[in-house]
């Protein structure tokens, strides 16, 4: 995700501040970077694409005037990662400076009610749109502050955001929404960031913002508000104890545990994918003879899950294939009546890039889903649609799993609208359940963290594991089959519960470990037999199914209960204890969950 960092100095130069912040926050990932500092009622822009060393070689942030300054690093969600989409964003006049990190719902109705009004846009980003309200506000006569509230009011969306302008030349101003935003309390100057980790070789004094929060800095003043009453609020200050690398990693021990409990914020975001797009996708799908979904690791586990979900709630037949089987498997019956929905998290996956190649050469529609703008994928495909879930530090994917989860939801919810598949009712009620998904995940990171890191104690010795489901739980059971490999390096099995019985069963032995991820769905009834089946041979049965559910409780050896949701949505939460497992596995048997042996982020190579 992106990265900002505003600094307010006493007496001195912000510029190596600032490019110092930006390099701490570089973890996050990001395409490009930029600076804005105010010096003698002006302002000053340097910024580009690419990494934060190369465009200081070009254009060398350090001299850059002024006591007051903003910066940011960029993860494009709108626009392709180009110099002018680059942040910081300008106003018409080159009066106000802004960066943000979130995603802003509406800009596009407000971008076009501000071009009516004679306003001229420069980039492609949401952005951008922030600052020209706030100069069309400045333009009815309220002062910054009350322009800068108006502004974000009308704002739909998530947002982290510093602001300088040359009508307060001696301020930043900061509002936050969903996305991350913290003050650091300095000598005779002070910061609001992304992260701690942007200032805390200066300060370990913060105090932490709620959404709602709005206000400004000074070097030596700091005002909070409440933006929907405008009263003035006081904080707490708290003093860190943070290392520079816990910092990076919000307090959390690793990445991956920090990205497992982000999980609940990706999922908002993931649900912010833009409707004309899933529209766009929906329609070249719903023309298809064939549909393929391709993908390789977590992502192809995510398509045969998304299969379900285009089955079950759009009855549209889609085939999920790994990428580096596509080829050989259905490379000669392919055409130009067959549709490719490519997924990748970084858009670069060799595999799935060859299977586009060879799609596209015989006329097929490639669409994609991914998670970086500007990526080969987005630049072959017809359509795509972002994922939204920032970057991954961890090597094995977490939140990557669920927001393409959540974005195939959304776009099987608009295909069951566009071919009238499902009742009204039945529309309205899948859309609340996608909308409380981040408020189940979070629960369900409450009720799992625990009891799985108890558990892992248990089974860190455990020479091989089995994991069953049926139905979409089958795409589960996949997912944390790798997880747990990837991390703990135990030898896992996966496989429909129906089909255990057809070879796998021979493993089975007194205290062997058998995962069945069971909620109560159509499948449910089944699957109590084969857990009998399992335990009638000596294993011991460890289940993760609904709360309140008493009879699989009955059945079970170990049990876990999450919350209860639609069938087609299970995987997106029922995952979390496994993402947990896997990590505290790693733990107990001494392995780095951040780096597994062997693996690498994206795999570029066939």
């Amino acid at each position: 995700m992106c990265g900002i960092i505003g600094c307010a100095a006493e007496g001195g130069e912000v510029a190596s501040l600032l490019h110092r912040g930006l390099k701490r926050l570089e973890y996050r990932g990001y395409d490009s970077a930029g600076m804005a500092t105010i010096s003698e009622a002006r302002i000053y822009v340097k910024k580009d694409s690419g990494k934060i060393d190369e465009i200081h070689q070009r254009l060398n942030f350090d001299n850059m005037p002024g006591s007051i300054g903003i910066a940011h690093t960029r993860w494009a969600t709108h626009g392709a990662p180009t110099q002018v989409n680059a942040h910081p964003q300008l106003d018409c006049e080159d009066k106000i400076a802004i960066v943000h990190n979130g995603i802003i719902e509406n800009f596009l109705e407000l971008k076009e009610e501000l071009i009516e009004r004679k306003h001229v846009f420069r980039s492609r980003t949401d952005t951008e749109v922030i600052a020209h309200q706030i100069e069309e506000n400045l333009r009815s006569g309220k002062d910054f502050l009350q322009a800068f509230f108006s502004a974000v009011k009308r704002l739909k969306g998530s947002y982290a955001l510093a602001i300088i302008s040359s009508h307060e030349p001696g301020k930043i101003f900061f509002a936050r929404n969903e996305s991350p935003l913290v003050i650091g309390l300095g000598d005779g100057v002070n910061f609001v960031a992304s992260d701690v980790a942007a200032f805390i070789e200066r300060t370990r004094r913060v105090i932490f913002l709620d959404n709602g929060d709005a206000g400004y800095i000074t070097p030596r003043e700091i005002r909070i508000y409440k933006l929907e009453s405008g009263i003035e609020v006081k904080k707490r200050i708290i003093e860190l104890e943070w290392t520079i690398e816990m910092a990076e990693k919000s307090g959390y021990p690793h990445f991956t545990l920090k990205e497992i409990n982000e999980q609940p914020y990706t999922l908002r975001e993931a649900l912010r994918a833009q409707e004309k797009y899933l529209d766009l996708l929906a329609e070249f799908l719903d023309r298809a003879r064939n549909v393929f979904l391709v993908a390789a690791g977590t992502s192809h586990n995510a398509c045969v899950a998304g299969s379900y979900m285009f089955s079950k709630v759009a009855m549209l037949n889609a085939t999920p294939v790994i990428a580096s089987e596509f080829i050989e498997n259905y490379g000669k019956s392919i055409g130009i009546d067959t549709v490719i929905l490519a997924v990748s998290q970084s858009g670069e996956t060799a595999d799935v890039l060859a299977a586009v190649d060879h799609a596209r050469m015989r006329a097929a529609t490639v669409l994609g889903i991914t998670n970086v703008v500007g990526s080969t994928l987005t630049r072959v495909s017809r359509a795509y649609v972002l994922q939204n879930s920032g970057p991954e530090i961890g090597v094995a994917a977490t939140k990557t799993f669920t927001a393409q989860l959540t974005v195939l939801a959304q776009l099987a919810l608009t295909l069951a609208r566009k071919r009238g598949k499902l009742a009204q009712y039945e529309i309205d009620e899948f859309r609340e359940e996608l909308e409380r998904l981040p408020e189940l995940m979070k629960r369900a990171i409450e009720i799992s963290h625990d009891p799985i890191k108890s558990l892992a104690k248990k089974l860190a010795d455990a020479k091989s594991i089995f994991f069953l489901g049926r139905g979409a739980s089958y795409a589960t059971a996949r997912e944390a089959r790798l997880k747990v490999m990837e991390l703990s390096y135990i030898p896992c099995i996966a496989y429909p519960a129906g089909e255990s019985k057809h070879g796998p069963i021979s493993v089975i032995e007194e205290g062997y470990p058998v995962f069945f991820i069971a909620p109560n769905d159509s499948t449910r009834k089944n699957v109590i037999g084969n857990m009998m089946e399992m335990k009638a041979r000596g294993a011991e049965i460890y289940c993760v199914g609904t709360e309140g559910d008493q009879e699989l409780r009955g059945i079970s050896d170990w049990w876990l209960g999450l919350p209860s949701i639609h069938e087609a949505l299970s995987p997106i939460i029922y995952i979390v204890p496994f993402q947990f497992l896997a990590y505290y596995l790693a733990i107990e048997r001494g392995h780095d969950p951040d780096k597994p042996r062997n693996l690498a982020k994206s795999v570029t190579v066939q």
